[in-house]
């Protein structure tokens, strides 16, 4: 049986950039932090509909990348609260089209054995004036005790009137689930405002589907 809940996440993202002037250097430097009142992964709360404070540093050099990321997570257990991930990669563009190749390790430092898993992944995009499409695959690699499951997802996005920007997206968690988004965002000088909507539909126990309104507010300098 299903069930709705209403949760709004505010963000704050703040992204530096630590080079004298762009055009002199092809590194770059950004940071990121946000609270959230609902960390979403693949459809799936992360926080049991709770709050979570999420942060993260990437640097760039000619398309190459490396990262880290982290945030508050709650299994329903004691012993984990804690979501830490470092990824690497490049993505350039061929021909028009944008592509992204890399890899990434979630891990959880107080759970390693049981929660701990790696994705390589490959993404293709393709944006017009005022229409996008994207996909992407997730391969995931054993770690420790888990088994994760390959992941794969599509989405669109186009530019509406009065600036305001929609996105849809179409996930499968193979036998976890499915799930589907909807989303209006817009943008003004220093903040963006978006509403999204989330449904996701469980493989096996239909209890276990979650539907979700997370509203976002971010703040860029």
């Amino acid at each position: 049986m299903k069930f709705i809940k209403l949760s709004l996440s505010v963000a704050l993202i703040t992204t530096m950039a630590f080079a004298e002037e762009e055009k002199k250097s092809d590194f770059g430097i950004s940071a990121n932090m946000a609270i959230t009142s609902n960390y979403i992964f693949r459809g799936m709360t992360q926080t049991k509909n709770s709050p979570a404070v999420q942060g993260g540093v990437d640097l760039e050099y000619k398309g190459l990348y490396v990262g880290v990321w982290g945030s508050n997570v709650d299994f329903g257990d004691t012993k984990n609260s804690l979501e830490a991930d470092i990824y690497g990669g490049y993505k350039s563009e061929l021909a028009g089209i944008g592509f992204d190749i890399g890899a990434i390790e979630y891990s959880y430092p107080n759970m390693s054995n049981e929660y701990n898993f790696a994705d390589v992944y490959f993404g293709l995009s393709k944006e017009w004036e005022k229409f996008g499409v994207k996909a992407k695959y997730n391969k995931s690699i054993k770690t420790n005790n888990l088994n994760p499951q390959d992941f794969w997802e599509i989405g669109a996005s186009a530019k509406l009137p009065y600036d305001v920007g929609f996105s849809a997206n179409y996930g499968d968690y193979h036998n976890i689930g499915t799930y589907y988004s909807i989303g209006l965002n817009r943008a003004f000088e220093k903040f963006e405002l978006s509403i999204t909507y989330i449904d996701f539909n469980h493989g096996i126990d239909s209890a276990a589907d979650e539907e979700n309104i997370v509203g976002t507010v971010t703040f860029r300098f």
